[in-house]
């Protein structure tokens, strides 16, 4: 009878020690998050002994060896992992994909500027020793990594330089460069982790795993509070309004030189730059016409009468000092053939925004800029030049001039 006390008092202790605390809305994606929460802690050394002792069904994350066994080993690696120690992490990237990295990571090439922002956000951009054409091009952002050995392009990855910088971790998008092109054809004790760092819903899961990786703890804590206040925030200033209130958006990106100007590349959904209408509260026309993005025609976008229109650009951002690339495009897009009668020409709601800045790691600046757009009235206390300072100051690092450099959008606000 005694002994039955003493093992319920255990287990109505653990029991305790794992009720959920105040969580984030993703789970985070490392081996050894056994309670499959936003975090690495206590709680999940309490939660897998509970399942070892058959008081908890076993979960895929509590694995933390990934051995396909749940034991005490388990639970040592989660205590090594809460205190930094480890010696290596097993992960799921943003393809589901399960990726053992060895730590620490002290070698990183990131293929895409992208993914470069995101591991300097992190504090590790003293760890990156190659890097993509899209960093070096940009080397007012990235004053040092501009300087790094190239590695090709993210499409076209120079494979003999990435194995001679012999890296401990690659980063890469989800969708490119093809794997049969990348992992297929380097050695299997170089860790690819996939990572889009484009969608609202994903984008902290996705920092606060790379910030496991890199054992960036503060500067992951630091980012996400910064990225949850700005878009929280813009959800709960438009979260009141009816649906039948919300300003009509359409998106579209710039055209490439030639091709029909009265077709129009259109986003509808599933994509980062949509996420920034959606957020904002707006409504993208498009979204009931077309999956994902594709071709639309002027004509439907005049009937369909949108009372804003974005234009996505890559011919501005931090580079760039002279609006006219913006400026053109602008004026393309007010001067299509019937767009005199579209609410959003009438009334000066055309607005163009650099890709350069609102996607990734700056993401909460693209969504308070589109706020702004569309609910003026409501955004007042909120600046985004003032929001864009912080991220290059506080996360990047550098000293960069707003008012004398770059071209982020266009009217500028």
């Amino acid at each position: 009878m005694g002994m039955n006390r003493i093992l319920t008092g255990i287990v109505m202790t653990l029991l305790l020690l794992t009720l959920p605390a105040a969580a984030s809305d993703y789970t985070l994606g490392v081996f050894g998050n056994a309670n499959e929460d936003d975090t690495i802690n206590m709680q999940d050394v309490t939660y897998t002994e509970l399942i070892i002792l058959e008081y908890r069904d076993e979960t895929e994350l509590a694995d933390a060896k990934y051995d396909d066994r749940i034991n005490m080993q388990d639970v040592t690696q989660i205590e090594l992992v809460i205190l930094g120690k480890e010696k290596e992490l097993t992960v799921l990237d943003s393809t589901d994909r399960t990726i053992t990295v060895k730590t620490p990571v002290e070698r990183v090439i990131p293929l895409h500027m992208r993914h470069a922002g995101t591991v300097c956000v992190l504090g590790a951009d003293d760890r990156v020793v190659g890097v993509d054409s899209t960093v070096i091009s940009r080397g007012r952002l990235f004053p040092e990594l501009s300087t790094l050995q190239s590695i090709g392009t993210v499409r076209a990855p120079d494979l003999e330089q990435i194995l001679m910088l012999n890296p401990d971790l690659v980063i890469t998008f989800t969708n490119f460069p093809d794997p049969a092109t990348l992992e297929d054809k380097i050695p299997g004790t170089i860790p690819v982790v996939r990572m889009d760092l484009s969608r609202v819903d994903s984008l902290p899961g996705e920092m606060a795993m790379l910030g496991y990786v890199l054992g960036s703890g503060d500067a992951t804590a630091k980012y996400l509070a910064w990225y949850e206040g700005y878009v929280d925030t813009v959800k709960e200033k438009v979260a009141d309004i009816a649906d039948d209130d919300k300003v009509t958006v359409f998106m579209e990106r710039e055209k490439k030189t030639g091709g029909d100007p009265l077709v129009r590349w259109a986003y509808a959904s599933e994509t980062g730059y949509t996420d920034l209408c959606t957020v904002a509260g707006g409504i993208n026309i498009a979204e009931e016409q077309i999956e994902y993005h594709g071709d639309v025609e002027v004509e439907w976008v005049i009937d369909q009468n949108p009372e804003v229109i974005t234009g996505l650009s890559y011919k501005g951002g931090y580079e760039v000092d002279d609006d006219t690339a913006m400026k053109t495009y602008h004026e393309e897009i007010k001067n299509l053939p019937g767009s005199e009668n579209v609410m959003a020409t009438r009334n000066d709601r055309v607005h163009i925004i650099s890709g350069d800045f609102s996607i990734g790691a700056q993401l909460p600046i693209g969504i308070v800029t589109v706020a702004k757009w569309l609910y003026p009235d409501r955004f007042e206390d909120l600046d985004p030049d003032e929001i864009h300072e912080e991220f290059l100051t506080e996360f990047m690092q550098i000293e960069y001039n707003l008012d004398e450099c770059g071209v982020f959008v266009y009217p500028a606000v």
